[in-house]
């Protein structure tokens, strides 16, 4: 198959839509399928040298207030590339701004597209401006409306997209690198230098941004014989380093460090309450950890309440803070929860959910071959 991936996000980005879509067109290319990516432009130059497929970039802007997010601008490169390419099957990830343009095009054309719905824009619209949730869902409809297919991750997001009157809705959750995520990861040295006088080590590990909720941990950091660590970059940096006096903030981390970190940890404690599904948390699972998260959107279909971790109620820092209490007190219960964790996700390598995905690629394309004949 000849796919286009449309998506508001590639690496360099680090976060759930940029590494979807990588280990998509990963994927592809080892099934022996011609993806192409359109994402939009990032300043690095050389960002695609190691790219798994061709990329091309869309002029964009930074979204003001927190560059590392970048939007397209309007262009024709889309439905030219769509074409120059000879598309089968448009592949839109986390469709907003460029992956409405995309759809359009798509439709012009007659390509069938599989929206992948990741995000929860309605909810950061709400985090961030206190308003423009119909918009964001007036969008959402439109494009995901429009698709043959739309992907949601989880549950909870599909009674979601169902609630706003989206159809043509299947589960496609997410794949986990179990080879790289692991628990032999686990580092002595890094975890004496973190915690010097043994103590639980506590880590967040995403962006840290509003939505996320990071500082839901400030009633945890200073508890006696746990020590936060905070792993990942964004606009409320500064802010959450005065609101976690006592944590260790490492910064953005990746591949193997990243594990390393992971595996060193002793409990995952995830905040954000608007997950599509929560990739960090199966990350933590596949290194072992038991995992704490709020009881909302993509974490109900990951961890298993008193058997992988414990779900807390949303937004809730006293109920959080009580969670990782119990923890630290219960070590024969952090290696019960750590242990199940990881046989819970080793099914779920990225090589088992591509070949989901293409089985609703095909599935797409024999209902659109049914439709013309």
């Amino acid at each position: 198959m000849r796919v286009v991936i449309v998506t508001e996000s590639f690496p360099p980005d680090i976060n759930g839509v940029a590494h979807c879509a990588l280990q998509t067109a990963r994927h592809l290319v080892r099934r022996g399928h011609q993806p192409l990516v359109i994402a939009p432009a990032v300043p690095d130059p050389h960002a695609d040298a190691d790219a798994p497929c061709p990329v091309v970039r869309v002029p964009s802007l930074p979204l003001p207030g927190y560059a590392q997010v970048r939007v397209a601008l309007p262009s024709r490169r889309v439905a030219a590339a769509l074409a120059a390419h000879r598309a089968d099957l448009v592949h839109l990830a986390g469709p907003f701004v460029l992956g409405v343009r995309a759809m359009a095009a798509a439709t012009r054309l007659r390509v069938p597209a599989v929206a992948v719905y990741q995000t929860d824009l309605a909810g950061y619209a709400r985090t961030y401006v206190g308003t423009g949730e119909g918009t964001a869902w007036r969008r959402l409809r439109a494009v995901h409306g429009a698709a043959d297919r739309t992907l949601a991750p989880s549950r909870a997001a599909r009674r979601d997209l169902e609630a706003h009157g989206i159809e043509r809705i299947r589960i496609w959750g997410r794949g986990v690198d179990t080879d790289r995520f692991r628990p032999d990861r686990r580092d002595p040295g890094l975890r004496r230098a973190l915690a010097p006088d043994g103590e639980l080590l506590v880590g967040y590990v995403g962006r840290l941004a509003p939505e996320k909720r990071v500082d839901l941990l400030a009633a945890t950091d200073g508890l006696p014989g746990v020590r936060l660590v905070v792993v990942g970059d964004g606009p409320s940096t500064a802010g959450l380093r005065e609101r976690l006096p006592h944590a260790h903030f490492l910064g953005r981390r990746t591949g193997d460090d990243l594990a390393r970190i992971f595996a060193s940890l002793d409990v995952f404690a995830h905040t954000g309450p608007y997950e599509t599904f929560c990739q960090t948390v199966q990350e933590a699972m596949a290194s072992g950890l038991p995992v704490i998260a709020p009881a909302a959107g993509g974490p109900l279909d990951l961890v298993a309440h008193r058997r992988t971790g414990l779900l807390v109620p949303p937004e809730d820092p006293l109920a959080l803070r009580e969670a990782v209490t119990a923890l630290a007190a219960a070590p024969a219960l952090r290696e019960a929860y750590g242990r199940a964790g990881r046989a819970e996700v080793e099914g779920r390598t990225w090589e088992a959910l591509g070949d989901e995905l293409i089985g609703h690629y095909l599935e797409v394309l024999r209902e659109r071959t049914a439709v013309a004949a």
